[in-house]
């Protein structure tokens, strides 16, 4: 609805009198913080936020190599020897900070704060001293880059696994009878300079040595990231702020780590499109919701949690009774979309607009050329006896049945 489908268009330019999250709240006397990565990198949005503190000496985008003092000298050199090999230079960012996606997994055996995410759980958790002490309510958002790659965290997360005894996707080739705009290009991955050479998912496969390092990264950045929610969640104890506050933990994403042959995102299979989603309030007793919920089911919960009503035009629905009662049933089906456009078009080099309908059985995707919202391909997935999406049904009723009903609930945008 908000016609943001790639990275380059700004829902204010689309949508001018959008109301986001922190921007409600800041209407209802909350004052509004945020850190790091929530409109995308750590471009802020001013009417969302009262502040949106930046931390000096980070790129815009910390997809970046460590810098140490002597790192950021040979930055320098390596800038003038890739322009000088022809390659596509590494650049200054828009706050004169280098921005090199130079390696895909890193390991240094240096602090936490040493990244970005360290960096800037320990400015939030300096901020919630200022917070405690004001009678205003806050509303705190603190948009952590990883588990993104780059898989870059300090060594000492990656010491808590042994390469070695990592398992493998149980799911490495792509979909069978699934059209090939259906898997991705290994284009995220290929951005980085050691990994420029990695093949597309359709001609090919990473090294298992490979696969392994990619896992144990993947890994090593969620500790590092767990780690950090828990010394925020540690300070909001200390301040006595735990008892009163909402917290609400989600991802942007899921991610590939070899499934379907590929690694990272851009696709609309269960991989890609299931996220973490952990809600704490004063009052809710800790359980598990088993039926399906969406993102865009946050905006009214945090709402309806904090005593406020929604906005107009909401598409989402309260998740509150839900959370008193976790064996409510959820929502009949939710939706996806995906356009494969720019760097992320097809290995046809054709541009897909691809939505999906999810529901407690089935996964359909539909794929259209764009921008003529002709049909080039179907999916259709029968996630109880196939978890993994392995084999696209070759069912025409049951696949026209659910065309029809993704037409009907979520008709294609034009």
């Amino acid at each position: 609805s908000l016609r943001v489908w790639d990275l380059q268009t700004d829902f204010r330019s689309t949508r001018p009198n959008a109301t986001t999250i922190p921007q409600y709240f800041r209407r209802n006397g909350y004052h509004p913080i945020g850190y790091g990565k929530i409109f995308h990198n750590s471009f802020p949005d001013a009417p969302s936020w009262s502040e949106a503190p930046r931390l000096p000496g980070f790129p815009f985008d910390p997809d970046a190599v460590y810098r140490s003092p002597a790192q950021l000298a040979e930055l320098a050199i390596r800038q003038r020897e890739l322009t000088a090999a022809g390659q596509a230079p590494r650049y200054l960012d828009r706050y004169g900070e280098w921005y090199l996606k130079n390696a895909a997994t890193e390991a240094p055996n240096v602090p936490d704060d040493a990244y970005f995410d360290g960096a800037q759980t320990t400015a939030a958790i300096a901020k919630l001293a200022t917070l405690k002490a004001s009678a205003q309510p806050f509303f705190l958002g603190l948009g952590f880059y990883r588990p993104h790659l780059p898989f870059n965290a300090p060594k000492r997360y990656w010491d808590l696994y042994d390469r070695r005894q990592l398992p493998l996707s149980p799911h490495p080739r792509l979909s069978a009878h699934a059209p090939l705009m259906a898997g991705n290009t290994n284009r995220e991955l290929r951005g980085y300079l050691d990994f420029q050479s990695a093949p597309r998912p359709d001609q090919g496969s990473l090294t298992e040595a490979e696969s392994r390092l990619l896992r144990h990264g993947y890994l090593a950045s969620v500790s590092y990231i767990d780690a950090q929610i828990g010394r925020l969640l540690a300070s909001l104890a200390q301040h006595q702020l735990d008892r009163n506050t909402i917290i609400v933990l989600w991802g942007d994403h899921g991610w590939k780590l070899g499934d379907h042959n590929s690694w990272g995102k851009m696709t609309n299979y269960e991989v890609d499109t299931r996220v973490p989603l952990l809600i704490r309030a004063p009052g809710l007793r800790p359980g598990v919701v088993s039926g399906l919920v969406e993102s865009v089911d946050i905006f009214p919960t945090l709402c309806d949690l904090a005593a406020l009503p929604p906005p107009p035009g909401q598409e989402g629905t309260t998740l509150l009774p839900l959370l008193r009662h976790p064996r409510r049933p959820g929502k009949p089906a939710i939706f996806t979309q995906f356009l494969r456009s720019g760097i992320w078009t097809a290995p046809d080099g054709i541009e897909y607009m691809g939505r999906a309908l999810r529901t407690e059985t089935h996964r359909y995707v539909e794929w259209r050329r764009w921008p003529s919202n002709e049909l080039a391909g179907q999916e259709l997935y029968d996630l109880v006896q196939d978890s993994h999406e392995t084999v696209s049904l070759n069912n025409p009723a049951l696949v026209a049945q659910f065309a029809k009903r993704l037409q009907t609930a979520w008709p294609p945008p034009r």
